[in-house]
């Protein structure tokens, strides 16, 4: 078999992509436009139903969304988190900022270097840990910066609001070291931080907080590699299971979690390629196998379907609360130009059903736009 080998070639606004595997050539031609600045702007342009190509799914991406923050040549570093409060407040977790002379925003084997291994060395190494909290309006405005907590923060991997919370306080879910950690509404207070410390277990199991989710009653979730905590809503130690491997109840490289109505507990177990469901005990109840790399995983608006973010086909697709994939609801297309994705982190949809994707490899957050025409089916919906 012949190995595979990849031509990139720019003419006139064109991109031409010959791939030759097994001795066969395949020929791809994408139209775009390129404006004066080198950037791709795919559009959506349908005339009288005929030809195009789904690259947003139902959606259109936003073009120059969020602005720059500034202009001496520093870009967002990994953006791990965003959520739309409102449509006019839309915050944004990032792990700092990188020189932009490094992220060059372009597609092609020669670029492979600069986005491996990950952009949270790549700020660590050449970056700053700047402008890690974000506030933008509906136009990609900054409203607010919270840079008084950049030295606290590590490397956030998710921003989240207890759905119970009438005060709307901001959690932070820290990989780096950081912990999870509990903000007023205003940024102005810390009023929780659970670290290592405050957690029992050994040197070989650290608690490396992924993600959360709350109880009615405010007691909470988090999890991490291997593992699943329980805490009460004053952040106590109350419970854990997990361990490592790729049995049932095993877990791997965790990433996400949801709970339901019925107080069923999701894991997104991406090391293993699955979801697994357990109750408040940690009992496995099901399994949801094949899922490649699940990176995030929310509850739909009516409470009975998932829609999952897969960092590998980098698609988004929705399953009934059973595992079974609703097959009309997959689109997303790889890619880095806007409107493609990679790096689906985590997601979350404003009152207006506006789509805002919080992207690792491509260090951005995206706003989408349902269009008119656009397939209900694969409209993104979550539980709020």
């Amino acid at each position: 078999m012949l190995s595979i080998k990849w031509k990139w070639i720019l003419r006139s606004g064109m991109c031409v992509t010959l791939l030759a595997a097994a001795g066969s050539i395949r020929v791809v031609r994408a139209q775009h436009d390129m404006s004066a600045d080198n950037t791709h702007h795919f559009t959506y342009s349908p005339i009288e139903g005929k030809g195009g190509e789904d690259i947003s799914g139902p959606y259109e991406v936003i073009p120059d969304w969020p602005k720059p923050i500034h202009n001496d040549g520093w870009v967002m570093g990994r953006v791990a988190g965003v959520y739309a409060e409102s449509p006019d407040r839309i915050y944004v977790a990032t792990t700092g900022e990188i020189p932009a002379h490094l992220y060059e925003r372009a597609w092609g084997p020669q670029y492979i270097p600069k986005f491996v291994p990950a952009l949270g060395d790549l700020t660590r190494d050449k970056g700053r840990f700047e402008h890690m909290l974000l506030i933008f309006d509906r136009n990609g405005k900054l409203l607010e910066s919270w840079n008084q907590w950049d030295s606290t923060l590590k490397s956030p991997n998710r921003l989240l609001v207890n759905p119970n919370d009438p005060e709307r306080n901001i959690w932070i879910v820290d990989q780096g070291g950081a912990g999870v950690l509990k903000f007023s509404h205003d940024g102005k207070k810390l009023l929780m931080q659970i670290t290592e410390k405050d957690v029992p277990g050994t040197d070989k199991d650290r608690f490396s907080s992924q993600d959360m989710a709350w109880l009615p009653n405010d007691d909470f979730f988090v999890t991490g590699g291997s593992f699943v905590i329980k805490f009460s809503k004053d952040g106590k130690y109350l419970s854990r299971f997990g361990k490592p491997g790729n049995a049932p109840g095993d877990l791997n490289g965790t990433h996400g979690i949801q709970i339901d109505s019925r107080r069923r507990v999701y894991v997104a177990d991406r090391g293993n390629s699955r979801i697994q469901v357990f109750d408040e005990n940690g009992k496995v109840l099901d399994i949801w196998p094949n899922i490649i790399a699940p990176y995030c995983m929310r509850l739909s608006k009516d409470g009975q379907h998932m829609w999952i973010s897969d960092g590998y086909t980098q698609r988004f697709a929705k399953y009934d609360l059973e595992g079974r994939l609703i097959k009309a609801s997959t689109w997303g297309t790889f890619g880095v130009v806007p409107g493609t994705i990679w790096g689906p982190h985590y997601f979350d949809v404003d009152s207006e059903g506006n789509l805002y994707l919080a992207e690792d490899y491509n260090a951005r957050v995206q706003k989408f736009r349902p269009r008119k025409d656009g397939d209900p089916e694969k409209l993104v919906d979550v539980s709020r």
